[in-house]
């Protein structure tokens, strides 16, 4: 991330014009300095699916994307987010181009087809982090997939849905598939 503001320029007492390209589309809105991400994206600008759970980085669930890198929405300022391009999981759909646009994507599906979600409170920090990691590596080994899901909270799902979508969707088994139980959980 570029360096914050100076101290001169971010009076505390005062709101400072936050100004971003949110899945896309540029909005602006005020901010306190000590304002977090994760509650301007949410209070400030209405993208309710970026979720607040833990406010320590722990959970994963306020995960979005920041210039293309998925980052803990608790653990950045709204000021440092000025002139970024933010992308939340409203904006998924909307990444597709021409007669899909607006339709879920094919992880999306693969949530919905294996059960991947159940109160779904995770779901959107998930996405968002498996959007990021899928397009680095686009066919993780299911240990890779598992350590990588490791950075997240999910007390539903047990995970092994989460795995077998992200399996399916990247064309390949999952052990929990070919041995005929649940893979040992993350």
């Amino acid at each position: 991330m570029p360096p914050l503001k100076s101290a001169a320029t971010l009076a505390a007492d005062a709101r400072h014009t936050v100004t971003i390209v949110l899945n896309g589309t540029p909005r602006t809105g005020q901010a306190h300095p000590r304002l977090l991400l994760s509650d301007f994206l949410r209070h400030e600008l209405g993208a309710h699916g970026t979720r607040v759970g833990c406010e320590h980085g722990v959970c994963g669930a306020c995960t979005v994307r920041i210039d293309g890198v998925a980052q803990r929405a608790c653990l950045t300022l709204a000021v440092q987010a000025d002139g970024r391009r933010i992308d939340t999981v409203e904006g998924l759909s909307r990444s597709n181009e021409g007669p899909n646009e607006g339709r879920m994507t094919a992880l999306q599906e693969a949530f919905r087809r294996h059960h991947a979600l159940q109160c779904g409170f995770c779901t959107a920090g998930v996405l968002m982090s498996l959007s990021d990691y899928l397009s680095r590596n686009p066919k993780p080994t299911e240990e890779e997939l598992r350590d990588m899901l490791s950075g997240h909270l999910c007390r539903c799902t047990g995970y092994a849905g989460i795995v077998r979508a992200v399996m399916d969707v990247t064309g390949q088994a999952a052990a929990s598939d070919t041995m005929g139980g649940e893979a040992a959980h993350v």
